[in-house]
């Protein structure tokens, strides 16, 4: 049978699935930070990938949900501006950023509007695998950085499972799931899968996939990282073993990049 959408574009559906998410989306491990070893683990990694900023660095945190990563970049010492589709998302980190240096605005991350040559830094999490258009939005992420500037992508593939043991642990999550109380699938499951089956990376998102379209935007020095170990470790305090099984056999991941 034929899937019949109605008359939104991709980008519309994908706006309000995150608008419909936005009321439980901190109370998810993974989405906010449930404590202070998750939140050295996600400041060391953003150092590693983005150096130390100087004084009066700017970063742009786009698809900035509830500004968790915002958050962070300004804990770095950024100036942050976040850009998100959903207002629903951003009315929620408003409350949480009153006082930082973030300024929040309705925005597109493949067309920001911003200046060219305008920013220290360019951060993500959990975007990439949602966009329409990755090429368009690394060419539009390289406009807007400063030269030197740098740009950091955290994401995971969760169709493909990760090199080396991911198979297995898959395996080992689907038995930890199976003997635990099993729960309904989620009521936005449908919604979630008829979008991700139409983005750029429905077959899963690849993190070699993600660098070569870096490169092809203009980017130097781009780096593949799966090191995320002691932000995972921190986040399974939080999770049932069939949860924290299931992540462990998807592929996540950082790529950084410079641009020239």
């Amino acid at each position: 049978m034929t899937t019949l959408h109605h008359n939104l574009s991709l980008k519309d559906e994908i706006r309000d699935f995150w608008s419909m998410r936005s009321e439980t989306f901190d109370t998810m491990p993974g989405h906010e930070i449930f404590s202070v070893a998750e939140r050295q683990a996600w400041l060391a990694l953003f150092a590693r990938h983005l150096g130390r900023p100087p004084a009066g660095a700017k970063a742009l945190d786009l698809a900035s949900g509830t500004g968790v990563i915002s958050l962070l970049l300004a804990d770095l010492g950024y100036a942050v501006t976040g850009l998100d589709l959903s207002e629903p998302m951003l009315a929620r980190a408003r409350a949480k950023t009153v006082g930082k240096p973030i300024r929040l605005y309705a925005g597109d991350a493949e067309d920001t509007l911003e200046a060219s040559d305008s920013y220290d830094a360019v951060a993500t999490r959990h975007l990439v695998w949602t966009l329409p258009d990755p090429p368009a939005a690394f060419r539009e992420w390289h406009r807007v950085l400063k030269p030197g500037g740098r740009v950091a992508i955290v994401d995971v593939d969760m169709t493909n499972p990760r090199p080396g043991n991911g198979k297995a642990l898959r395996l080992l999550a689907k038995l930890a799931r199976m003997v635990s109380a099993p729960k309904p699938p989620p009521p936005y499951k449908a919604a979630h899968d008829d979008i991700v089956s139409r983005v750029y990376f429905a077959k899963g998102c690849r993190p070699e996939e993600i660098a070569r379209l870096l490169a092809e935007a203009g980017f130097v020095d781009v780096a593949v990282d799966r090191d995320l170990r002691a932000i995972h470790r921190a986040q399974g305090r939080f999770m049932p073993l069939h949860q924290r099984l299931e992540r462990a056999s998807q592929d996540r991941f950082i790529v950084s990049a410079r641009k020239p």
